[in-house]
């Protein structure tokens, strides 16, 4: 990924409100089609909301208005002008920017909107985007977006609770991921003449068993943020066409 549709070096480096607003615009390009693009004040709403989001903000138009124009300048963002005269609307640019696959889009809209996480709580928020059956497929989706530098690790992506985040913070920011992920030669460890210890322990053995029944416990949870977040947009949308109509009868809103 050296240059993107126009020629331009691939960006690097967002800002967090420049993140918050680009995650926005391609969470609600996913999952509420329909009532995309969005207008100012969707784009705020996403923005706020209280779900799905870390950490929380609280950005008033002036502020998301400015960061799309700082995500135009940059050939992330478009602004379009309904021929019916509406409310301006807004929407990413990243498949023109980037040749990332479906999937990899999805896991970076999580990534940008929450920062670091799991695998498995990825997963689980990614999937309500584009469908990633399992582990597996996102590691090897992420590996892809660790090696051109989108996206970072704590470790090798098989090790049990290592944590991914993207990779597009500013030299001045610290991500958390200071090192880069170790690989699995590094991880290697001498063989020990010892003699293995037998686990005697129940909890050594229950340790092993997966979590499937919180995995699922997570994931309709996720659900369920997301189904509210959808109500949220779509009332906003309403609400602007609603604007629009009193604007067009001259009446107050």
């Amino acid at each position: 990924m050296t240059e993107n549709e126009e020629g331009r070096p691939p960006v690097r480096e967002l800002t967090a409100a420049q993140r918050r607003v680009l995650g926005v615009l391609l969470e609600k390009a996913f999952t509420t089609p329909e009532y995309y693009p969005l207008t100012l004040k969707a784009v705020l709403t996403g923005c706020n909301q209280k779900s799905n989001r870390a950490p929380t903000v609280n950005y008033d138009e002036d502020r998301a208005e400015d960061t799309i124009d700082e995500l135009r300048g940059l050939g992330l963002a478009a602004v379009i002008q309904p021929a019916s005269g509406r409310s301006l609307r807004y929407r990413h640019y990243m498949r023109n920017a980037f040749s990332f696959s479906e999937p990899q889009l999805a896991i970076l809209t999580e990534l940008l909107l929450r920062g670091r996480q799991t695998l498995g709580e990825l997963r689980g928020r990614a999937s309500r985007m584009v469908p990633i059956d399992d582990l597996a497929t996102l590691r090897q989706e992420l590996s892809g977006l660790i090696a051109e530098g989108y996206a970072q690790a704590s470790g090798s992506l098989d090790r049990r609770g290592v944590e991914v985040d993207h990779g597009f913070y500013p030299a001045s920011e610290n991500s958390g991921f200071n090192a880069p992920p170790p690989s699995p030669i590094s991880e290697s460890r001498p063989q020990s003449t010892a003699p293995a210890p037998i686990p005697t322990s129940p909890q050594v053995t229950a340790a092993a068993v997966p979590d499937t029944a919180l995995t699922q416990l997570r994931a309709d949870n996720l659900r369920m943020q997301s189904e509210i977040e959808e109500l949220q947009t779509a009332m906003s949308a309403l609400q602007g066409r609603f604007d629009d109509l009193c604007r067009e009868l001259g009446v107050n809103s």
